[in-house]
């Protein structure tokens, strides 16, 4: 006899995935996967998409925003500063030997703070 709570028909017993929740929140991201999606889509890099590789992008990005903050923000606090500047991410971008190679050779603008 069948358990109540089965469904008949179903593959293995996996549990119905619930889609009003959005692919962003099932893979507990801060970055948007739809629009990675789209940039993905639009740049024409190829013929076909998977269904993961948005995900995987937007995990990646995520995980490379967070490392800039981090290491900005230990220059900041070593440098008794309290806010993370333009000035401080170049520095922790170009001092890390993480990112060094990555971002080799990108300039980081030094924007001029508007006058009170």
């Amino acid at each position: 006899m069948p358990k109540e709570n089965s469904r008949r028909g179903s593959s293995h017993g996996h549990q119905r995935r619930n889609r009003s929740c959005s692919r962003t929140t099932r893979a507990e991201l801060s970055f948007s996967v739809s629009h990675m999606e789209r940039l993905l889509r639009e740049g024409h890099y190829a013929q076909r998409l998977s269904s993961t590789a948005p995900v995987f992008m937007a995990a990646i990005i995520q995980y490379l925003a967070a490392k800039v903050l981090e290491l900005a923000g230990n220059e900041a606090h070593n440098s008794s500063r309290r806010r993370i500047t333009p000035e401080l991410v170049d520095l922790a971008v170009h001092n890390s030997a993480l990112l060094g190679g990555f971002f080799g050779t990108t300039t980081i603008s030094q924007v001029v703070p508007a006058r009170r």
